[in-house]
């Protein structure tokens, strides 16, 4: 015979396993929800003249996206963060939190093709411009970063050059740009390649 308190009791459980899977749900969709680990302006390669200026850490993709990495970067899942110094020498760092890892390794994977043919690309787009471009190695961080340089010029105008660094931590992948006027002659690599470390390191996936 079924009572009165077999009936209290299934509703107890019912109501507790809902509970439980709203925590659960919660929880997720609370971590789902939080930026990534950030640099700060002191983990930047030192400028020689001026502090680091950071912005606040932003949902989404920066409005102009990171010279190189054009259409590159999904903004599902993003975060930017835009650095200054009160020169000419600025900075941006973007991370993605990806579905699952494989995700975040096919991602890692375009972003550095991006970068190693960018150089290529621009000249292409570029009439009478000069370009260049240095693999500088990987670093042994979480799943792994890679660092690049990518030098431009065009007549009658000053040279750029951009320091790239992308690298993964599980699901999530992050990528600095630093770049000022110059060549990769003067290229701050050995600090970025510590500020590269750093962003991998700060992450939390």
């Amino acid at each position: 015979m079924f009572r009165r308190s077999d009936t209290a009791a299934t509703l107890a459980t019912a109501l507790v396993a809902t509970a439980t899977a709203l925590v659960l749900t919660t929880s997720t969709s609370a971590a789902a929800a939080t930026a990534p680990g950030f640099l700060s302006g002191t983990d930047l390669p030192p400028h020689p003249s001026s502090p680091w200026y950071a912005d606040a850490v932003t949902k989404g993709l920066p409005e102009f996206a990171p010279f190189c990495l054009e259409g590159a970067l999904p903004a599902t899942g993003s975060w930017h963060r835009d650095f200054g110094t009160e020169f000419d020498t600025g900075a941006v760092q973007v991370s993605v939190r990806s579905a699952s890892p494989s995700a975040a390794a096919k991602l890692v994977g375009t972003l550095e093709r991006k970068v190693a043919a960018c150089a290529a690309d621009w000249l292409r787009t570029t009439p009478g411009g000069t370009a260049s471009w240095q693999d500088y190695g990987t670093l042994p961080v979480e799943e792994g970063a890679h660092v690049y340089g990518v030098h431009t010029s065009i007549p009658d105008s000053e040279p750029g050059v951009h320091l790239f660094g992308i690298g993964r931590d599980g699901a999530t992948v992050t990528v600095v740009k630093w770049g000022e006027m110059g060549n990769l002659s003067h290229a701050p690599v050995a600090d970025f390649k510590k500020t590269t470390t750093k962003a991998v390191n700060k992450l939390n996936p």
